[in-house]
């Protein structure tokens, strides 16, 4: 039997008798990416309904999606814990998200912004205020670069947990 239809029988067995409290280890670990929406789907319809739900997972992305209190362990030890939404909000708005249509790094320099990494998608940094995001917002506005998108935004709780952890290792 696949890692996926295990996971789905698991889950079933621990939701058969209706149970208050359910603990997941690893929800979507081994799911592709149709079981994956199946298991959300059931995930919040058991928070609709009121259900305490622990979940351990190393995916942080589904950690943001489901949880509001967290807690990161390593080695045993409490290394954060409490609201997601205020832990996030304590580190406040050190990310800056551009995707346009130029290179926009000599802007971003300009702007005293040091870190710099270009994806796929766009352009990922770190700032140290908001007004250095503007800064290059107004330089891309000024030679009419097309911008797609434009996001100051909460470093993501991946971020905050290779942070901490990272400066354990």
């Amino acid at each position: 039997m696949s890692k996926g239809n295990q996971q789905k029988i698991q889950l079933i067995s621990a939701l058969i008798h209706d149970p208050e409290l359910i603990i997941l280890d690893e929800p979507f670990s081994g799911l592709d990416p149709v079981n994956t929406d199946l298991f959300k789907s059931v995930i919040h319809e058991l928070r609709e309904k009121g259900k305490y739900i622990i979940m351990s997972s190393h995916q942080m992305p589904a950690v943001e999606e489901y949880c509001r209190e967290i807690l990161i362990l390593d080695e045993g030890k409490t290394l954060l814990s409490g609201n997601l939404k205020d832990i996030k909000h304590s580190y406040g708005r050190t990310n800056l998200f551009i995707d346009c249509d130029g290179d926009i790094t000599g802007f971003a320099t300009q702007a005293g912004i040091t870190k710099i990494e270009i994806t796929a998608s766009g352009f990922e940094m770190k700032i140290s205020n908001d007004e250095q995001a503007y800064r290059v917002l107004n330089d891309i506005v000024g030679v009419g670069m097309r911008l797609d998108k434009f996001e100051i935004r909460e470093p993501s709780l991946h971020e905050i947990f290779v942070e901490l952890v990272g400066e354990r290792q």
